[in-house]
């Protein structure tokens, strides 16, 4: 094949970007050689993978490894595989564009914490641009296994606006980035600095990664001077090559020869995560379905957290040959955060997608690491009491509920068989905690006698949830009421109907019933204050009969007006709220207005000769009040300048 050299332009906002990551990750830059490790690690999984349904793959080289070489006179760096490789067009797709990465969400999120932005490269797919951190150029030499070894391909470039590919032979399969570091990056031109780096981030790559041994020369003699007098002497590289690295599957080896430290190394390596995990669990399950398992909680969210369509955290391997890191059938979308690796014994090699959706072994897998993340998040909670518990280890399970407690909501509506197990792990703010710190027990412990519900409102905010109107009864009779804001707490709400035999109920939904907490005299002045209120209760439904389906006198307010509810059986209005925005489509379903006839706006009512003006301010204060918009703001402010004039 003749030779063909072409300069190509990066995809808008890649020259930006790798500013971007140059700079902002300046004093982390080490995190270059695990991201290109990683990157080399994963070809050679790719590769044996392929392999599996093509031997020829391998092309007489069955052993694949990874190769660290660098050059002092040239001050290069070379990272090199003989993993899968790349055909030109997959250098030019892979190498010259990051579309797929989420650039733009990339950029928006670096913030000048260095600790933090390195955690970036790894959540947005753009470990091959770190190499930019210590280098002004960069060369890729690859050849994809199977081709012809004159359709290798040569892919440069200075991280400017453009890069160049061009055609070679190259005779071995597999990849070769070289790196053209930087004058300030001169130290990892060093033997000791590269192991101790690779000791640090992929010591645990189930792939040896290579390195030349060094030996000490001694020095020339020096002429002129003492008998045996040298000038000294050097460690000088040779060529015979030794692993650097252990090389061996961590979660292969037994519990008792792994260190807390090799755990978190292990975890960072997989994850691209600077941060520590929460937890940990390292299992042999064995029985009908044998399979290793290593699975963590990590301490801090990623950026696409909310993507239910984003690929799972969970690496599958089939005997310790990588399959997939995307393996969704491994673990429910509401455990989507959780990372980790495992490995079967019972899947054939070849498995696919489909098998995996459809494996009794895979249900088993599934149910089996389920319960074991479940039992992890329960460990943690437990930590929040434990008096022998350190402070770090008590603040555990609330750093954990903040990052992902929305995400673990979703459980309840997708995991009937985990339902109780999940109801125990859910926090909450209410009205005697601004923190979403009460457990469902917690309150259950601290209920009123007589008190037969657990009090809930669901709002858009917290402010807006504690200064509900809704409220006033209850923070009048010390009733405590949970305060829930996260966005899917409406819907999984409708799969959590009762806790340990104690029923939740909304304090916006149907009439208001304390039960035993009411006297017979607060009873009995309510059923008198309706009674004489019906003329105006009468009138009031035929102002509002095109927005409320119903009007009538509450029980639960002190010091406001007015309040909407729904029956119990509707939706909520933030519900509806929701979906609207969502652009779905709503029923429409009407509010039940509750007003409080000692409030001195409704006594006004009776007798004046603005009556509908101030019917329809009365419902839309209450509306406003609830976290909604009356349908026409305009009229609303034309009716209250009115009555204000």
């Amino acid at each position: 094949m003749s030779q063909t050299k072409q300069t190509l332009s990066f995809q808008a906002e890649v020259a930006q970007l790798l500013h971007l990551v140059t700079h902002s990750l300046y004093s982390n830059k080490e995190i270059f050689l695990r991201e290109l490790i990683s990157n080399a690690s994963d070809a050679c999984d790719k590769l044996r993978f392929e392999a599996l349904h093509n031997n020829a793959l391998y092309e007489d080289v069955p052993t694949l490894e990874v190769r660290v070489s660098f050059d002092k006179a040239a001050r290069t760096l070379t990272i090199a595989d003989n993993g899968i490789g790349l055909s030109q067009q997959e250098a030019i797709d892979n190498l010259g564009t990051i579309a797929k990465s989420g650039t733009r969400e990339f950029m928006s999120k670096l913030s000048g914490d260095q600790k933090a932005d390195a955690q970036l490269i790894g959540q947005f797919g753009v470990g091959f641009y770190s190499g930019f951190i210590v280098a002004d150029r960069i060369a890729v030499e690859s050849r994809r296994a199977g081709l012809p070894a004159d359709e290798g391909v040569r892919w440069t470039s200075g991280g400017a606006g453009d890069f160049e590919v061009e055609t070679i032979t190259r005779p071995q399969r597999g990849t070769s980035v070289t790196l053209h570091l930087r004058e300030d990056a001169e130290d990892y031109l060093s033997t000791w600095k590269l192991k101790s780096v690779i000791a640090k981030y992929s010591d645990h790559i189930s792939l040896p990664i290579l390195m030349r041994k060094e030996e000490w020369k001694e020095g020339e003699e020096v002429a002129g001077g003492p008998a045996g007098a040298t000038s000294g002497g050097s460690m000088v590289l040779t060529d015979e090559w030794e692993t650097v690295n252990q090389a061996s599957a961590l979660w292969t080896r037994a519990k008792k020869d792994i260190t807390p430290e090799q755990y978190q190394d292990f975890y960072k390596q997989i994850s691209h995560d600077h941060e520590p995990p929460l937890a940990w669990a390292h299992n042999r399950v064995e029985g009908a379905t044998e399979y290793t398992q290593l699975l963590y909680i990590p301490a801090k969210a990623p950026m696409d957290l909310w993507n239910r369509d984003k690929v799972a955290g969970v690496k599958l391997y089939v005997k310790r040959v990588f399959i997939m890191d995307d393996a969704e059938a491994l673990m429910p979308v509401y455990l989507r955060f959780v990372k980790g690796v495992i490995d079967s014994a019972d899947l054939p090699l070849n498995v696919s997608r489909e098998l995996l959706q459809e494996s009794r072994d895979v249900r088993a897998i599934r149910e089996g690491s389920t319960k074991r993340v479940l039992s992890m998040l329960e460990d943690l909670a437990k930590l929040e009491s434990d008096e022998d518990a350190s402070a770090e280890d008590k603040a555990k399970y609330a750093g954990f509920w903040a990052e992902f407690g929305a995400v673990l909501k979703e459980g309840l509506g997708e995991d009937f068989g985990n339902r109780d197990r999940l109801a125990k792990l859910l926090r909450f703010a209410s009205t005697q905690s601004d923190t979403p710190s009460v457990a469902l027990a917690d309150y259950k412990a601290r209920m009123k006698d007589g008190q037969d519900a657990i009090y809930y409102i669901t709002a858009d905010t917290l402010a807006a949830a504690r200064n509900s109107p809704q409220l006033e009864v209850f923070r009048k009779k010390g009733i405590e009421v949970l305060l829930m804001t996260d966005r899917v707490d409406e819907w999984a709400l409708n799969y959590l109907q009762e806790f340990d035999g104690t029923p939740l109920q909304s304090v916006a939904k149907g009439a208001v019933d304390l039960g035993k907490l009411q006297d017979e005299a607060e009873k009995k002045k309510a059923e008198e204050a309706a009674e004489s209120f019906k003329p105006v209760l009468a009138r009031l439904k035929e102002a509002l009969k095109d927005k409320a389906e119903d009007v009538r006198v509450t029980s639960r307010l002190v010091d406001s007006p007015a309040c909407l509810v729904v029956q119990d059986s509707g939706m909520s209005m933030q519900l509806a709220r929701m979906l609207k925005q969502a652009g779905q489509k709503v029923p429409d379903v009407k509010p039940v207005l509750e007003v409080n006839p000692e409030h001195a706006l409704v006594r006004k009512l009776d007798g004046s000769v603005h009556f509908h003006d101030l019917a329809q301010i009365l419902f839309d204060q209450a509306l406003l009040a609830e976290g909604g918009l009356p349908d026409d703001p305009a009229a609303y402010v034309k009716r209250v300048n009115a009555l204000l004039a």
